[in-house]
């Protein structure tokens, strides 16, 4: 008996895994092979290989055969709409595949991320935030009025945002729109603010499409540039999409494109 055990167990070993099957679906064999890519494509996607892992794919491939025979014995396959799509997801597959494998042949390394964010920091370097208050009015001689009361000490700045700004969110907190750079407003606003020193307030009313504005810089402080590991991602993504760009654009022009229209 033991000897049996052991020349059942050896003619086992010497047939070929890919003859191997995990199930059949009316005659249509499910090969271990098939199995195997399955569960490897669904751990390269950070699945936690396990028995319950595999029996859940297990019962994925046998539904599926079952539908994908159903749907043959409608004859859906050889419906042109269905046909069409089956192509147009083929052929999304393989661009998928073409730009996944181009980055694998191509990959960034942490030289080029750092040298991109000191490029970026170097172009962001000089930029500043601004502490900034304002008084928005619906017309240019109230601006100009509460200018001369501001510059006379008749009236604080705060007092008369308080009172007569028509932007009650800030006006009720004496102007205050708290720290930012100035592309965070429209561009007149944005203008007249970069002119602006700390401590300065507006000689003369600033018109946007809301209103006339009174203008003051509290304070004024270089932007702090984030560290490498805190954008190293964002970086990383943005240079991974430049790299495909370029790759499909050198595609295009090698490509030879006859238009008949």
């Amino acid at each position: 008996m033991k000897q049996l055990a052991v020349l059942a167990l050896a003619c086992s070993l010497a047939l070929p895994v890919a003859a191997q099957n995990i199930a059949k679906v009316n005659g249509q064999a499910i090969t271990q092979e098939h199995f195997d890519q399955f569960v490897t494509l669904l751990v390269a996607q950070g699945a936690q290989d396990s028995p319950q892992l595999r029996e859940q794919v297990k019962k994925e491939m046998i539904n599926r055969l079952v539908a994908v025979q159903a749907a043959k014995k409608a004859g859906l396959d050889k419906d042109p709409a269905v046909k069409q799509e089956m192509e147009l997801a083929n052929q999304s597959i393989l661009v998928r595949s073409l730009m996944t494998n181009h980055l694998k042949e191509h990959p960034i390394s942490d030289a080029d991320l750092k040298k991109e964010y000191e490029t970026i920091k170097a172009q962001q370097g000089s930029n500043q935030e601004y502490k900034l208050r304002h008084i928005l009015v619906k017309d240019e001689d109230t601006a100009k009025t509460l200018i001369k009361s501001i510059k006379s000490g008749k009236v604080k700045f705060e007092a008369a945002a308080k009172k007569d700004s028509i932007d009650t969110g800030s006006g009720k907190n004496g102007g205050e729109l708290g720290w930012g750079p100035a592309s965070n407003y429209v561009p007149e606003f944005a203008q007249a603010v970069q002119s602006m020193k700390k401590g300065e307030t507006t000689t003369a009313p600033v018109q946007t499409q809301f209103g006339w504005h009174i203008i003051q810089v509290e304070d004024v402080r270089p932007v702090t540039f984030p560290g490498f590991d805190e954008v190293k991602p964002q970086i990383e993504e943005m240079l991974r999409q430049q790299t495909l760009a370029t790759y499909q654009d050198n595609l295009m022009k090698a490509a030879k494109i006859e238009d008949d229209k």
